[in-house]
């Protein structure tokens, strides 16, 4: 029988928000194998979370630059000691301005954005830059991953600077505020996956057999028919729920009732792609 530790209690419990017993026993039955235990929790609890926030153990900032003569944007996590110096002025300045250097720059990888001259100022480069911030602030900091986007780009920060998103739509030129509203609902609702046809078919199937599950539970002793209808509706829920253009936007006193989907299509926009960062998690 495999051992089951207080740590991964807490984990599953950090992930599930369910009572700390409820999470050992379903350990002890998967073998401790966290994923399969959050499917039994699923099977036996409705309204189950499966949150999806990696190790947040490092201090940082996420920083964001959408270039306004063109169609480019770019996002970055950087790195530092302690959490006052997340809020400390000059260093959300680096941030904005080693992001507008991906974005401008376009580096290869980190090496590339260190050793590069900066855009708009071809005497320095990223590591010169982030030296000057380490100079005044006296704390060593680096730049942990990046992404680049091309096409009207729009982005929103966390005021903390915790979490971030950049993402990238085609059609009619957009409402630099409406992409900015997309951008912050991500940021809030984290999304698995962009479009419903991005979910992988082994999920649609496992989704599938738990709405089922939950149905015939919840529907003992009705017709089958009204079953399969339950089972439906249960399905079409998790979409609305994990699929970001299938969800209602956060915003709703600003576009009330619709979907993320329905706001960018009345707007003549098609999501590209969108990266979503918060600081710490695993990439």
């Amino acid at each position: 029988m495999a051992t089951i530790s207080a740590a991964d209690v807490k984990a599953l419990r950090d992930r599930t928000d369910l009572p700390m017993m409820d999470c050992k026993k379903a350990l002890t039955e998967a073998g401790g194998d966290m994923e399969k235990a959050i499917l039994l929790l699923r099977e036996r609890f409705k309204n189950v979370a499966n949150k999806r926030a990696g190790n947040e153990t490092a201090e940082g900032r996420i920083g964001t630059y959408v270039d306004p003569q063109g169609q480019v944007g770019a996002i970055v996590e950087v790195r530092c000691e302690s959490p006052s110096v997340v809020k400390n002025e000059h260093f959300i300045a680096l941030a904005t301005d080693l992001a507008k250097q991906v974005a401008l720059g376009n580096p290869k990888d980190v090496d590339a954005l260190n050793s590069g001259p900066l855009a708009w100022q071809p005497s320095m480069t990223g590591q010169d830059r982030i030296n000057e911030t380490i100079g005044l602030i006296r704390e060593n900091m680096r730049v942990n991953r990046f992404e680049r986007l091309e096409g009207f780009c729009g982005e929103y920060v966390h005021h903390d600077g915790s979490v971030g998103v950049l993402l990238a739509v085609k059609g009619k030129s957009p409402d630099a505020a409406l992409l900015r509203d997309v951008a912050t609902h991500i940021a809030a609702m984290n999304p698995v996956y962009c479009r419903r046809e991005d979910v992988p078919p082994e999920v649609v199937t496992r989704e599938t057999e738990l709405a089922k599950t939950q149905a015939q539970r919840e529907g003992e002793g009705k017709p089958e028919n009204v079953i399969e209808k339950m089972a439906e509706g249960i399905l079409k829920r998790w979409f609305s729920e994990s699929v970001l253009l299938e969800q209602a936007i956060a915003n709703q006193t600003k576009y009330p009732k619709k979907t993320v989907g329905d706001v960018l299509k009345s707007a003549g926009l098609e999501l590209v792609k969108y990266i979503r960062y918060r600081v710490g998690e695993a990439a």
